[in-house]
């Protein structure tokens, strides 16, 4: 009896428990059914408020690198900050208590306004949050502007994000500070002007594609592929999801060498100052492959300032003036015209043809009476070209005109800069272009013809070249991911523009205007160099040569180095300058003797046979890569203790006394290298090299590096490294 009663209670229980459970279910199934049909609709549309599909997400851009690996174009991530007044966790209390000591702290990194405005600054967005407050309290809709409330008008970029997020207050994170960033991508050139035209820039202040020079050449492959992701709003966050990840933009190596291009720049403004002129061009090239080792473009942007501003050496269609000369002769002695002992009456200076008047520089001091063909070409005469082209063409311009193409002036150079222009030669037999009685003696000396410096140089690099004329590039190698997929070679642009003999005379001729002619002042005690002289007067349009107050001047020197075993040439030219007589001897030549001697000294090695051991000095040994480290020491004889367990990686160096002690950088895996004390070449490849991306700042020795060595690191992270 008493276990049936107990039984009959057990069920009782379970009965009554299952009714409940029962009626939850029943509840809940209830409130489902009304929340998906009833407020369905506008439950969904909250939840599609909160979500943003399809969210581009923008690619890294690629950089772009000198032909050493040092960057010249990168994207740098900037960020402006906010304050979320709004934000749960913020306490008024702990804000007012730090209030003072934050405002310090911001004045002390950003002194352009006192520790008091950042105070009433900060005040003035807690007071703006209390007034919301009280407008939402009396029944008015307001829009919360103090929840993106900006903290400082200028963007900071990383480092000085990290040191903010360590201030008072701040410190506290996200939602106990309100803190937090946009970040936004900036393009930079951490060596400033060096080549900057050419390098490009891209349009706007931030990344919206290349506008001029390489940028824009190569914007499909630096701009790299955008990703999509999924943004949404849950617990207070905004969480990205990836759908497709971006593809980071490829890299692009240069020809250009930072040091050549440094030793150009210097070279180029200083004379630019010395002389006021109004612009500059220099261009340095590697005469057996056709890369551009330099290229510096400085225009007059206000008195006394000159930047980049075109890229003259590409895109001017000028008349070349006396540098054009030497393909006059070319074309007259292959056609054996002239002999280069042949001599020439130039008279007293002056020439009247076609009721033209044709001069010589030394017109004043009673001309050069008579010379020889080649002396022709060492003083720069005009009569005694345009007497040699009068000759063998007076009768027949177009073949001289078919010489002139033959030697390929006119060949397109299909350069990778856009706006690139192109040489133009007028024909007698044109159509469309003008040819008169007087055109041919003064297109014998570089009038009426249009040639970028560029393609100039293309042609005395050929003659340096051994008659092989290559073309001028740019871009060594296409890298994605520090592997290269494209390579650029050297691209012949004509095999031989003319016979050994000719080459032979001409090369002599070039050196003589050196070592005799109005090349003097180029002649150096340390560097053999062969080069051609040019000034040409600038037309005036209407006015043509002659302008209001008198003539307006182009001057240039167009050569190679060493002139017996030529390794470079280069082009330099200096428009309407103001001070001193317009000499493409004294102002372009200087330009181009500073430059030469300079590379030269750079590049080549001297023994140190000579200078006995007790006079060298220990010198300060700079942190690096082993296989350089050693090379030095060996070579100046200087005792060390090499301690570096591998040769590949970077060390360390210190010195005990006479000795010299390498030690072996931590360059594990995974591993942010320590980079301190190293100069910027030797950090940026360690850093690239362990997969992380490099900012720099100023010049020297890295002394600061944001990301502590060895800490974990994650591909493709931004590291920023400060020297000095």
């Amino acid at each position: 009896m008493e276990k049936n009663l107990l039984n009959n209670n057990i069920r009782r229980n379970y009965l009554i428990v299952a009714l409940c459970f029962g009626v939850v279910v029943l509840a809940i199934f209830s409130k489902v059914c009304y929340i998906s049909f009833v407020d369905g609709n506008e439950w969904r549309k909250l939840g599609t408020s909160l979500i943003r599909p399809n969210v581009e997400v923008d690619a890294v851009r690629g950089n772009i690198y000198s032909s050493d690996g040092r960057l010249m174009a990168t994207s740098e991530s900037l960020y402006r900050l906010y304050i979320d007044f709004w934000a749960e966790g913020i306490n008024e209390d702990t804000l007012r208590k730090y209030m003072q000591p934050l405002a310090e702290g911001l004045h002390r990194m950003f002194p352009e306004q006192s520790a008091t405005a950042y105070y009433s600054r900060i005040m003035k967005g807690l007071n703006m949050k209390k007034q919301e407050e009280a407008l939402e309290k009396s029944g008015k809709r307001v829009s919360r502007k103090s929840r993106e409330y900006l903290l400082l008008d200028n963007r900071v970029n990383y480092v000085q994000l990290k040191d903010i997020k360590k201030l008072p207050f701040l410190k506290q994170g996200r939602y106990r500070s309100g803190l937090y960033t946009k970040e936004y991508v900036k393009r930079t050139k951490p060596f400033g002007t060096l080549a900057s035209r050419t390098i490009g820039d891209i349009y706007g202040e931030f990344e919206k594609g290349g506008k001029n020079g390489l940028e824009l050449k190569y914007d499909s492959l630096l701009r790299g592929v955008p990703g999509v992701s999924m943004v949404k709003k849950a617990y207070g966050k905004i969480i990205r999801e990836p759908i497709v990840h971006p593809e980071n933009g490829k890299d692009i190596i240069t020809t250009i060498d930072i040091d050549i291009q440094d030793i150009t720049e210097k070279a180029l403004l200083s004379k630019l100052k010395e002389t006021d002129a109004e612009s500059g061009t220099a261009v340095v090239m590697e005469v057996h492959t056709g890369e551009i080792k330099a290229i510096t473009n400085l225009g007059r942007l206000r008195e006394g300032v000159w930047t980049e501003t075109k890229n003259h050496a590409v895109a001017d269609e000028i008349e070349p003036g006396s540098t054009f000369k030497v393909a006059s002769m070319i074309v007259a002695l292959e056609d054996k015209v002239i002999d280069p002992e042949d001599t020439i009456d130039v008279g007293n200076g002056i020439f009247s043809y076609a009721g033209a008047s044709l001069r010589d520089h030394n017109y004043e001091r009673g001309g050069y009476h008579r010379i020889t063909a080649a002396q022709s070409i060492w003083y720069s005469s005009n009569i005694g070209v345009a007497k040699i082209i009068l000759k063998g063409y007076e009768n027949n311009p177009g073949k001289y005109v078919d010489g002139l193409y033959k030697l390929g002036l006119t060949e397109p150079l299909n350069l990778e800069i856009p706006g690139a222009g192109t040489a133009k030669i007028r024909h007698p037999k044109s159509k469309t272009e003008y040819w008169s009685k007087t055109t041919l003696p003064w297109m014998s000396f570089g009038y009426e013809t249009q040639i970028p410096p560029i393609n100039m140089l293309t042609f005395f690099n050929a003659i340096a070249n051994n008659g092989r004329m290559v073309a001028p590039y740019f871009v060594k190698a296409i890298q994605n991911n520090g592997k290269t997929e494209e390579q650029n070679n050297p691209r012949t642009v004509k095999s031989r523009i003319c016979s050994d003999k000719t080459l032979k005379l001409i090369r002599e001729m070039l050196e003589n205007v050196v070592e005799k002619g109005t090349g003097a002042p180029v002649k150096s005690e340390h560097v053999k160099i062969a080069g051609k002289t040019g000034t040409a007067q600038i037309s005036q349009g209407s006015a043509g040569y002659r302008g209001g107050t008198g003539l307006s001047h182009q001057v240039s020197f167009c050569g190679y180095f060493p002139a017996d075993e030529p390794k470079y040439s280069a082009i330099v030219v200096i428009r309407k300058p103001r001070n001193g007589y317009p000499s493409g001897g004294i102002m372009s030549g200087g330009v181009f003797k500073t430059i030469a001697e300079e590379v030269y000294a750079r590049t080549t090695l001297h023994e140190t046979d000579e200078c006995p051991k007790d006079s060298l000095k220990i010198p300060k040994v700079k942190n690096g890569l082993y296989q350089q480290t050693q090379y030095v020491l060996d070579k100046l004889d200087i005792a060390y203790k090499d301690q570096a367990k591998t040769k590949h990686n970077p060390v360390h160096i210190k010195s005990e006394g006479d000795l010299v002690v390498i030690n072996e950088v931590n360059t594990a895996a995974g591993i942010v290298p320590n980079v301190m004390g190293m100069g910027a070449k030797d950090a940026v490849f360690s850093l690239e090299n362990a997969g992380l991306r490099v900012n720099l700042t100023g010049k020297g020795t890295v002394f600061h590096q944001s990301v502590s060595p060895g800490t974990k690191l994650t591909k493709g992270q931004v590291i920023t490294i400060q020297l000095k």
